[in-house]
């Protein structure tokens, strides 16, 4: 599951499609039954975000 930060058009002459940017994702591992998330670098690449400890329970990593 990925996360967006989604934006209105600006200026007009962009168009009317809003942009979608990718800032986070959850991973679930189905064997350990957890859920980690993962933040997003200025290269495109995912890391484990360190302060938030795998959980079962997804609302956890939203809060």
């Amino acid at each position: 599951m990925t996360i967006l930060e989604c934006r209105p058009p600006w200026p007009p002459e962009y168009g009317p499609d809003w942009t979608r940017f990718p800032i986070a994702r959850l991973r679930y591992t189905k064997s350990r039954n957890r859920w980690s998330l993962y933040w997003r670098d200025r290269n495109l690449k995912f890391h484990e975000y360190d302060l938030a400890d795998p959980t079962p329970h997804i609302q956890d990593l939203l809060d």
